[in-house]
């Protein structure tokens, strides 16, 4: 009870000196409640769209791809109008209606404007049922009612600002259809953020399908008291043809809906907590500092506890019990924060165009839990080494003044483990950047990182008396006595300075680590295209990714002054090797002028001949694997189509980027064996501009798809930019994340100034007495502050730019063979790691100027 009594007065004695420490772990706390309420929430809300939009049995065709799957050919693929009455006479069913739904479309408005998602949800066209009022209710208008008339969804119609009457325009494979509006409906669920247009049955099925009499699926309602079990069962036989439909509960479509999202979120939400794990070990630093400068600062007092009967273990579980007050109390702070990190992040989410309602917001009892949990565990994990040292503390240090004396046998083992893990690590580097396979090389490379960082942490100490030293004299030296006092309170506990530094040195070393990655891709991704590109102008779908439609193809090629055009178009199929193995590799189809718009290097063969009666290319790893020569013949397994002996006319290399492990075939030998109607459309098409006519066919071409925003022209620097763009949008969204990390670590440099100075209370006030002013004072706060923070930037960015060097090494295996070290951005985190710096110490050194000086002296 008494050691219970004195942490919990040690603990709230020294509340103002932890408090940095608790916000660090309510900073960690808050990104992980945070990212799991997010991710909860964002899974309730598709679970309540798909369970309410969902019939109690769906039928589909056998044929028909996963929920998100978008066919080929632009077309989804359909069903008999008939087996819409065969199911209407199962027993158990209430009503069965036949629907239609594509999502290979785009709808503009009068002023070819794209009225679908920038997130990337789907835009929806299909034709109006009974099912839907599940989901939606009509609040403004009425269905439509003809081929001139479409309803539109309330979310999108309040963010494009449409109303009854507008136009608008939704393109399809088959052909545009215009219509106005005539009612707007409105989502009974949150919508979280899909275009969706309704068209009348008939249109929808001639214009979205391609024929009338035709439906994509089938919604049975059941009966009062029929399951949904037995109404599948019974719709199963009536239908009788099992090879041709595919059933689901409405809990099974729900759940193939819910599938289909999970990938994706459960990618962001591993990444976000993966920062989250990182802002953790930061923090551990920040925890170990304080806690070690806390019991440094009460050896007297932990000495006088010794001497009246206290036990080296009920001193160690006093240091414990005021880390576990730490982290109950900066733990559930985040919790509650984590809250409304999640609703910052609906409210960020919703400002891109996605729709979050608060109402779905989801608190499992497991966030909450693991929060703390994580909180607590992390915070009385950190405190045990300095818990361990307290613990140590003789009864005879009560009459030595505070501070405990550094173990300098303890240093040279630290040294020693910190130089071989070191050494493993770099080894490890080294064998990954020498490997001759990615995925070997990656293990290695794995390792060289774990190895590299925990060996830099153990050897920070070391590291701290030169490295310190260095940047003194390059960035100290010159403010004179005031700088050189600020080198030796850097460097009066390396210890100390090694762990502020390393938790600095984790954030930075994995910035520079991506920018160097980041660069490398992009400037290898540049120089590939320099030497393989030749087409002068590349049209594909941006953001949705709805194939380029026959009316846009047409639109394009009636432009003057291009000295051709090419199709590309990728068909599903499945190949036999003359070994009998069986891989859906899948073929290109081109036009013959392809080998123009991409050179590719010939292992063998001739490519142009590849795009001969019944010939083919494939690439060398293939080849390789199959022990293929030029000459022999591949069967081609068309996706509903026929199957083809093709010649293997060329055997191109697989070392590059654009079309890694193509196999090209020409258009023309496809559509021997694919139906018309089934042949894919163009994913992407190429062009090159009659000489001295560049400037005029770039402007025609976007003049021509001015009706078609869901495409794009690029030139080739277009396109390069582009690719420099989406990289770098990524590593912001990656620097951003990684803020958390840096943050905390500069939490951390601010409480090791804010205890240092406390505990040279005296010193300062000595100091002051003997001409010491104010101002120089603060300076010296500030430039041991820089030169921490610059010695945390110069080990983080150097190790990084390690890691990011055996980083590129393995990815040139992969085709990305330049080495680009990005140093505009090295140098700009190294400058600004002094600004860090010279933030982190305002408050101490304020602090530290305001001191009375006759009491600083007087300070036990």
């Amino acid at each position: 009870m008494t050691v219970w009594k004195t942490s919990r007065r040690n603990f709230f004695a020294h509340k103002g000196r932890m408090a940095l420490s608790a916000v660090a772990v309510l900073l960690s706390v808050a990104f992980v409640c945070g990212t799991l309420v997010f991710t909860d929430t964002m899974n309730t809300t598709f679970d309540k769209l798909f369970a309410a939009t969902s019939a109690d049995v769906t039928v589909s065709p056998k044929a028909a791809g996963e929920v998100d799957e978008l066919p080929e050919n632009g077309k989804p693929v359909t069903l008999p109008a008939a087996a819409v009455e065969q199911a209407g006479k199962a027993d158990g069913v209430k009503t069965a209606e036949g629907a239609v739904t594509s999502m290979s479309v785009t709808v503009v408005d009068s002023h070819n404007k794209n009225m679908g998602s920038s997130t990337g949800a789907p835009t929806i066209a299909g034709n109006w049922t009974q099912n839907d009022l599940r989901s939606m209710e009509i609040t403004s208008g009425h269905a439509p009612r003809g081929p001139t008339e479409v309803m539109v969804d309330a979310d999108t119609a309040d963010k494009h600002h449409l109303k009854i009457g507008d136009e608008l325009r939704t393109i399809a494979v088959t052909g545009d259809i215009r219509a106005r509006i005539s009612g707007i409906a409105s989502f009974k669920v949150t919508n979280p953020g899909a275009a969706v247009v309704y068209l009348d049955t008939a249109t929808a099925q001639v214009k979205l399908l391609g024929k009338p009499d035709v439906f994509t699926h089938i919604s049975v309602t059941a009966k009062s008291g029929v399951s949904d079990a037995q109404l599948k069962k019974n719709v199963a036989t009536a239908l009788g043809d099992s090879t041709a439909y595919k059933l689901r509960t409405q809990q099974e479509a729900a759940d193939a809906n819910k599938d289909s999202m999970g990938s994706s979120l459960d990618v962001m939400k591993y990444a976000m907590l993966g920062f989250a794990g990182i802002a953790f070990l930061v923090g551990i630093f920040l925890i170990v500092n304080t806690f070690s400068m806390l019991v440094a600062q009460r050896t007297r007092e932990i000495g006088l506890m010794r001497a009246i009967g206290s036990s080296r273990k009920q001193v160690n579980r006093s240091v414990l019990i005021e880390a576990l007050f730490l982290g109950v109390v900066g733990s559930l702070l985040g919790v509650g924060a984590g809250i409304g990190v999640a609703v910052g992040l609906m409210k960020l989410m919703n400002s891109m165009g996605m729709n979050l309602s608060t109402e779905d917001l989801t608190i499992a009892w497991t966030t909450p839990a693991l929060g703390l949990t994580l909180g607590i565990v992390v915070t009385v994990f950190a405190a045990y080494i300095p818990a361990r040292r307290a613990g140590k503390i003789s009864p005879m240090a009560a009459l030595r003044d505070a501070g405990t004396p550094a173990d300098g046998r303890a240093g040279r083992v630290r040294a020693l483990i910190g130089l071989v893990l070191t050494l493993a690590g770099g080894a490890a580097l080294y064998t990954s950047a020498q490997a001759d396979e990615a995925s070997g090389g990656s293990l290695f490379l794995g390792a060289g990182v774990v190895l590299t960082l925990i060996g830099f942490i153990v050897i920070g100490p070391l590291l701290a008396g030169f490295v310190v030293r260095v940047l003194s004299t390059v960035v100290l030296r010159m403010f004179g006595p005031v700088g050189r006092m600020a080198e030796r309170n850097a460097l009066r506990n390396p210890r100390r300075t090694g762990a502020t530094g390393a938790a600095l040195m984790i954030g930075l070393a994995l910035v520079a680590c991506l920018s160097v990655v980041g660069s490398s891709m992009v400037a290898s991704a540049t120089e590939e295209l320099d030497r393989s590109v030749g087409a002068d102008f590349i049209v594909q779908p941006s953001g949705n990714p709805q194939p380029i439609v026959p009316q846009a193809a047409k639109a394009l090629k009636a432009v003057p002054g291009i000295e051709h055009f090419t199709d590309y178009k990728a068909v599903s199929a499945k190949l036999t090797a003359p070994d009998g193995a069986v891989e859906d590799e899948g073929v290109v189809a081109a036009d013959p002028t392809y080998r123009d718009d991409l050179h590719r290097e010939t292992v063998s063969g001739n490519l142009a001949d590849a795009y001969g009666k019944d010939a083919m290319s494939v690439g060398d790893a293939y080849a390789t694997r199959h022990k293929i020569k030029v000459g022999d013949r591949i069967a081609v397994a068309f996706k509903d189509g026929g199957t083809a002996k093709l010649k293997v006319a060329a055997i191109t290399s697989d070392d590059t980027n654009v079309d890694k492990g193509a196999m090209y075939t020409n258009i023309t030998t496809a559509e021997k064996y694919v139906p018309a109607d089934k042949m894919p459309k163009n994913m992407i098409m190429f062009a090159k501009a009659q000489d001295g006519k560049e400037k005029e066919a770039y402007t025609a071409l976007k003049d021509a798809l001015a009706a078609y925003p869901q495409y794009t022209v690029q030139n080739q620097a277009d396109f390069k930019q582009d690719l420099k763009d989406q990289i770098g949008q990524l590593l912001n969204i990656v620097y951003g994340l990684l803020a958390l990390a840096i943050i905390v670590a500069v939490l951390g440099v601010v409480n090791t100034l804010a205890l240092s100075v406390v505990e040279r209370t005296r010193e300062i006030g000595l100091m002051r007495a003997i001409g010491l002013s104010r101002r120089q004072l603060r300076r010296m706060i500030r430039l041991e502050s820089v030169v921490i923070a610059l010695f945390g930037a110069l080990l983080g960015l150097g190790l990084g730019m390690g890691w990011g060097t055996a980083a590129q090494k393995l990815l040139a295996l992969e085709g990305l063979g330049v080495l680009e070290i990005p140093w505009p951005t090295i140098l700009t985190v190294f400058v600004g790691s002094a600004f860090v710096g010279l933030f982190a110490a305002l408050v101490p050194a304020f602090r530290a100027g305001r001191m009375n000086v006759l009491n600083a002296i007087a300070t036990e």
